[in-house]
């Protein structure tokens, strides 16, 4: 009998199952921001609790944090005073409880997310949680990873484990070599159009194939970035010479133990004789550069497509989009390249590596973003990205170019922070999400790829050239 690298990592942090259906599973890594640990740390207090094994877990604020600072700026300058309070009492509850973090002025600072895999936390192997959906970006490195609610943030805290139930198993073989011009964030985007934003409840989803097994690590966390939005809990890749060659690069591990370990990360993949729940191949060199229209990520058409007229579909179906036609200001039929566009952002958890960016400059390099775009920020996923960038000159290009360079922080991809969009404006972003005023009140979000944002920049609306 095989198992599939979900299979073996489930049975390696099983505690014990219940006759409900539910089990126990052991966590290994906890990260924590301000959003969803508030309320977890006064559980705590309130029941006379400490954490069960401190060292597991990691604290940094991001999705607050406004990114127009500097390496002096106070806590006390945030002018949000709920966002103020979330990111004071970060601070007070990791200082109170011995937490390890990065706080707001800590040259590793930046979106959970990012700082994990940089900073060597993220290790195959692992079961790793956070409050927060898109931790599934860490199944890149052959993790369990999840995204979970508050008050599992205080049991995990309280107890370094999670009562979950177990997944069925997926596998996406994404097969092929891309055209020019297009990256991981289309290729994730085309497989949410194509299976929808439920296609994956209930399920564990492996992303296997030539075009998984030819990309960066970078890539691979954005496509397991956006399992979520397909509908999955779980997004991974199993382990191969690149997952180790990154995590040897990253990881402040003694060497002998690195050894030690990478004997046994080299089991956790998929064996051949396996069975999947639901198995979905795809070629990827039929895929062009992908752009969402609507305001659900499964509402995504090719860049030169036409707005899909609602008349095709079912009146259940046709409701919902006219109603996101409605709120995005469009009308059936209509062209992307019609599009005016006012604003762009390039970040997230999803597209703020030094890849992202490296891409985006390429686009940008001795380019300037256009007269009708009101505002461009590019914003690094943290710390260390933001001083590789410098350190090669592309926050120069993006400078010159007429980007806003940034500090770390979730920024735009959420209107948690200063950086949003006022009513009707129409942003070409890298983020992950694009619903109803997900980047501000009535703000109207189109995702892409940082090509394609940089693109969007320099023309004012969606082209594939300059």
């Amino acid at each position: 009998m095989g198992y599939t690298i979900y299979d073996k990592l489930w049975n390696e942090h099983l505690i014990r199952s219940y006759d409900d259906g539910d089990s126990l599973i052991y966590i290994d890594r906890h990260f924590l921001h301000e959003v969803t640990s508030p309320q977890a740390f006064e559980g705590l207090k309130k029941k006379s609790l400490k954490p069960w094994r401190i060292n597991a877990n990691i604290a940094t604020p991001d999705h607050n944090v406004p990114t127009t600072r500097d390496n002096k700026f106070s806590i006390e300058s945030i002018e949000d005073n709920i966002s103020k309070l979330q990111v004071v009492e970060l601070d007070k509850n990791c200082n109170d409880f011995g937490i390890k973090q990065f706080n707001i002025n800590s040259n590793n600072q930046g979106i959970v997310h990012v700082i994990g895999p940089e900073l060597g936390l993220t290790l195959p192997g692992m079961s790793i949680v956070c409050g927060d959906s898109h931790t599934s970006t860490h199944g890149a490195f052959g993790c369990l990873a999840m995204g979970i609610g508050t008050s599992e943030v205080e049991h995990v805290l309280a107890t370094q484990s999670l009562k979950v139930r177990k997944l069925k198993n997926m596998r996406i073989n994404f097969e092929g070599s891309i055209q020019e011009g297009v990256s991981s964030k289309d290729i994730i985007l085309y497989l949410i159009r194509t299976i929808g934003t439920a296609g994956g409840t209930g399920y564990a989803v492996e992303f296997a194939g030539s075009y998984i097994r030819n990309i960066s690590m970078e890539a691979r966390m954005t496509i397991c970035n956006m399992s979520i939005e397909a509908g999955a809990k779980v997004g991974l890749v199993s382990v191969d010479d690149k997952t180790i060659e990154y995590v040897k690069k990253h990881s402040n591990l003694e060497a002998n133990l690195i050894n030690d370990a990478i004997k046994k990360w080299k089991n956790l993949t998929t064996d051949k004789e396996a069975m999947f729940d639901k198995e979905i191949d795809i070629d990827v060199s039929k895929i062009n550069p992908q752009v969402s229209w609507g305001t659900s990520p499964e509402m995504v058409i090719d860049f030169n497509e036409k707005i899909p007229s609602s008349s095709i579909f079912s009146a259940e179906k046709r409701k919902s989009l006219d109603l996101a036609k409605n709120y995005m200001g469009l009308s059936d039929n209509q062209e992307l390249s019609d599009l005016d566009f006012d604003k762009v952002f390039i970040g997230s958890c999803t597209n703020s590596r030094i890849e992202d960016l490296r891409e985006a400059a390429e686009v940008l390099k001795g380019q300037k973003v256009s007269e009708n775009i009101q505002e461009a920020i590019v914003v690094p996923g943290s710390g260390m990205v933001k001083e590789q960038a410098e350190k090669e000159g592309i926050h120069k290009i993006f400078i010159d170019a007429g980007f806003q360079w940034r500090a770390p922080g979730c920024s735009m991809c959420l209107g948690m922070n200063p950086d949003q969009l006022s009513p009707y404006e129409r942003c070409a972003s890298t983020s992950n999400r694009n619903f109803e005023g997900r980047q501000g009140n009535l703000g109207r979000t189109h995702l892409m790829s940082p090509k394609m944002a940089a693109l969007t920049a320099i023309n004012g609306r969606i082209v594939k050239e300059i």
